[in-house]
């Protein structure tokens, strides 16, 4: 008779947390490297992560303007030519006709103010983060909206 082996498992938050640190390998930002995935149903929906829109020279290849101008973290958004990992990732979603209603999202950093605008409209019912983000507006308009917004159980 063989020996049954106790297979380790990780949680359903460390699994789908381990993939949004995978997918912000891929991140060029200079500042921060994030990773996003969307799920549903426990199935990924989507990816994303930040970086430069396709066709635009990315952050590692010609510098950083918020960096050169001492910006500080979470803010003049507006000024950087990469697109955060959440707006990437419903993008990814829309660009291939994917419903991201009802779904969940695994961030690597809580999202900046603006992102958590389009994951409300988007229609998103719970953000899971692995590190927070100097944004209290952000987690403002998700409380008002009712979109849960929680730090990952992860070791």
């Amino acid at each position: 008779m063989t020996e049954k082996k106790k297979i380790k498992r990780p949680s359903w938050d460390e699994y789908f947390m381990k993939a949004a640190f995978l997918v912000s390998e891929r991140s060029t930002c200079l500042r921060r490297r994030v990773g996003a995935v969307l799920i549903k149903d426990k199935q990924i929906l989507a990816t994303g992560y930040n970086g430069a829109p396709m066709g635009v020279t990315h952050c590692d290849k010609v510098g950083c303007l918020r960096e050169e101008l001492k910006v500080p973290s979470g803010q003049r958004h507006e000024i950087c030519r990469g697109l955060h990992a959440e707006q990437n990732v419903l993008l990814q979603a829309a660009k291939h006709g994917v419903s991201v209603r009802g779904s969940f999202l695994y961030i690597t950093n809580a999202p900046c103010s603006i992102c958590a605008k389009m994951i409300i409209n988007a229609g998103i019912i719970e953000v899971i983060i692995a590190d927070n983000y100097p944004d209290e507006m952000a987690k403002k308009f998700l409380k008002e909206a009712k979109v849960k917004l929680r730090k990952a159980d992860i070791s």
